[in-house]
């Protein structure tokens, strides 16, 4: 018994905000944001959607390209830290959008690593036999929880959504195994701090900006480069893998120089990267979902590639996984 990905789909927002467009709005430039995290422009979503309108539209493409009926579908999981609301989740809500009824639903928050968590967690569903096709949604719009009077924070962020259908398989290729990690003690680096139990919406916590992402940068920098090269590093010892078998690598898109960094310090060469993170930015739990989906439907994924991915994010949290492609081309 095996998991498998037979379907994947992204949806990007039409809008787009250049750095051109943020010279206007803060103190920055377009060679200080390209130097230093190798974006160039962001998707925006329009201020009548939310991210359960991004993942519905991501999840129809994924369920046309696994060329299955909506009706299959047994269970939705969907990653998010831009829930619609509190609840219920925007799992139930995409459900509802999609006309189905009666299946599992739930979200998960683990930041940028919510798409690697979420596909081991429908593999993990799928390998028990409960169910046979889970939908797994990475939904943000990021936008909607950036200040755009920092700088710092401001030139990274933007919105999207990614879909994958994970199947039941009666072979061991496609997804092969996943290591996932996370240390509280540095919450305090990437966090929203109000919104919630502890701080609930007053004029205070809005005049404040502490509805906004707040980031101790360089802190983050280290700490990704050194998670995301260990999650690489464990996933390959267990299965007895080695940088030159994987044929792509797909990195979560924060920023080009920890990308980079990552690369370099597995030994994996630029050529085998994949990397969008000049037209999004970071789309947090949507970033390695989108790239999986563009990296397929540009042909740099074959059937029988050796694919890893990695991501990191708040929590913190980072996450790694080894996917055997076994979808057609």
């Amino acid at each position: 018994m095996g998991s498998t990905i037979i379907g994947t789909g992204s949806y990007l927002p039409e809008k787009i905000l250049t750095n051109a467009d943020l010279e206007k709005m803060v103190d920055t430039s377009d060679e200080w944001i390209v130097t230093r995290t190798g974006i160039k422009e962001r998707r925006i979503c329009s201020e009548n959607m939310s991210s359960s309108d991004l993942g519905v539209e991501a999840a129809k493409k994924a369920i046309l390209d696994a060329g299955i009926s909506a009706d299959e579908i047994e269970m939705i999981i969907c990653a998010t830290i831009t829930s619609d609301m509190p609840f219920p989740s925007t799992a139930c809500i995409i459900q509802s959008k999609l006309g189905l009824d009666n299946i599992a639903c739930f979200d998960i928050s683990s930041a940028c690593s919510g798409f690697i968590y979420g596909l081991e967690l429908a593999r993990s569903f799928t390998n028990n036999g409960c169910y046979r096709k889970i939908l797994v949604i990475a939904a943000e719009c990021m936008s909607r929880v950036t200040d755009y009077t920092d700088r710092s924070t401001c030139v990274l962020l933007g919105d999207g959504a990614a879909a994958a259908i994970v199947s039941h398989s009666g072979d061991t290729d496609g997804i092969i195994d996943s290591y996932l990690g996370s240390s509280g003690k540095y919450g305090n680096l990437l966090y929203i701090p109000a919104g919630g139990s502890k701080l609930p919406a007053s004029h205070e916590t809005v005049s404040n900006h502490l509805h906004f992402m707040k980031m101790e940068g360089s802190a983050v920098f280290k700490i990704a480069v050194n998670a995301m090269s260990s999650a690489i590093k464990k996933i390959f010892e267990r299965n007895n893998i080695h940088a030159e078998d994987i044929s792509l690598l797909i990195p979560h898109q924060a920023n080009i120089r920890i990308i980079q960094g990552v690369a370099r310090s597995m030994g994996v060469p630029m050529e085998k990267v994949f990397v969008n993170i000049e037209k999004y930015g970071n789309m947090s739990a949507a970033s390695v979902g989108v790239a999986l989906d563009e990296a397929v439907k540009a042909g740099r994924i074959h059937k029988g590639d050796l694919v890893c991915m990695v991501s990191f994010g708040a929590g913190l949290t980072w996450a790694s996984n080894l996917i055997r492609w076994n979808k057609d081309d």
